[in-house]
């Protein structure tokens, strides 16, 4: 395993990772063939992997960071074939908050690839790991505010549902029309209204449900393990 000592080093590519992700699913939707969606997911996976990477300090934090998101992702997959309401936004958020940006990034990211071998893999895939992720970085970047605000933690859960569909939303405009054009993109946010209204429900009940039970079960692996 490839461990990056510097820190300066380490923020830079985060940030070019990060630069990175958006042309190639925009691009890839847009000039690549049908089927090409998979080799779209599989370098949006890579960039994943390498952002959770460029966050390793030391070798054996590393992998145990590692085996606790591996443990997350799992949970989001599964979580995932509960009708109705899906906690991967949940468990993405609360990975984030007490693990990392780039952990929370990782969960979001792999949960929506590997669960999408059951649920049908497709162009929508690489939007739907990009949503996902980004709720898991902006939460990293928010985790002290989250942690200690319940009120704060609920609400960034209700606008992340309202955030992944508006993001899914491009994929749908781009899907139909080949290119983003506004009128088509205001009618598909407003005929998604009721399931961005389920995502924000969704995301509020787990997380008063699993935010502090599960917080509190990271926050011990954290202090036993030196993550």
């Amino acid at each position: 395993m490839i461990v990056i000592k510097n820190a300066k080093l380490r923020s830079a590519l985060k940030i070019a990772i990060l630069l990175a992700i958006p042309p190639v699913i925009i691009i890839g939707s847009l000039v690549s063939e049908e089927k090409s969606y998979a080799l779209i997911s599989l370098a949006v996976t890579v960039l994943a992997l390498g952002l959770f990477l460029c966050g390793f300090e030391q070798k054996k934090i590393g992998t145990r960071r590692l085996v606790t998101v591996a443990v997350m992702v799992a949970l989001s997959v599964v979580g995932r074939f509960i009708p109705l309401f899906k906690p991967i936004t949940a468990l993405t958020i609360i990975t984030a908050v007490y693990i990392g940006g780039e952990a929370g990034f990782l969960v979001g990211s792999l949960s929506a690839v590997i669960s999408n071998f059951y649920f049908g893999q497709g162009p929508w895939t690489p939007f739907q790991m990009f949503a996902w992720g980004m709720i898991g970085l902006i939460a990293g970047l928010l985790a002290k505010q989250l942690k200690h605000h319940r009120i704060f933690l609920l609400t960034y859960g209700v606008v992340s549902g309202a955030a992944f569909s508006v993001i899914m939303d491009i994929w749908t405009v781009l899907w139909y029309n080949e290119g983003l054009v506004w009128e088509l993109y205001s009618a598909a946010i407003v005929t998604a209204l009721p399931h961005t209204v389920l995502y924000a429900v969704s995301n509020l009940v787990f997380l008063l449900l699993f935010a502090k039970p599960f917080g509190e079960k990271l926050e011990r692996v954290k202090i036993k393990y030196g993550i």
